[in-house]
């Protein structure tokens, strides 16, 4: 007989699956679901109902009002700012200009005078809140402007709102 030739077979391997990938992604997963869970929780904020308001002709201020500063930018780098709520202001509506002699030394003079206030109260921590509002006909570089004095001033705690009370549009329509 002839000699035929022999298969030839390949030797098996025996099969082995690395899992250290999976292992890696699991535990990633599991650490950003715990993040997202974290974060993810309701934050809580002091709400003023007005209940401990004395009786007087004078209402006693709120914290938080002692605390805000309105900012409005007008047109023609008209820039106006009061301090507490419009219809009984702590400090009345005043026009200042831009600049270190302006908005920055009233916004170092009113954080000052906040950062003690509320160190009185016990609440040290607590600063000065600035609201910006600009209206539509001011320009974008003065909001740049009061955004910087933001920075230079220190106050980290500001919003910029866009809409107007009708006392305010008043109040910008006169000066």
């Amino acid at each position: 007989m002839k000699n035929l030739p022999q298969k030839i077979r390949s030797k098996k391997l025996s099969t082995r699956i690395d899992l250290t990938a999976m292992v890696s992604v699991s535990f990633l997963l599991i650490i950003f679901f715990m993040v997202v869970g974290e974060l993810s929780k309701p934050k809580v904020m002091e709400y003023a109902t007005g209940q401990d308001r004395g009786c007087c002709d004078c209402p006693p201020r709120h914290s938080g009002e002692n605390r805000s500063i309105t900012v409005m930018l007008g047109e023609n780098n008209k820039l106006i700012y009061y301090m507490g709520i419009l219809n009984s202001p702590i400090i009345s509506p005043k026009e200042v200009k831009y600049g270190k002699e302006g908005i920055r030394k009233e916004l170092l003079a009113r954080k000052k005078t906040v950062l003690e206030y509320s160190a009185k109260l016990g609440k040290p921590s607590q600063g000065i809140t600035v609201i910006i509002k600009p209206t539509k006909k001011s320009n974008y570089g003065n909001l740049v402007d009061i955004l910087d004095e933001m920075k230079i001033t220190g106050i980290t705690s500001y919003a910029i709102i866009p809409e107007f009370t009708p006392e305010e549009t008043k109040l910008l329509a006169s000066n």
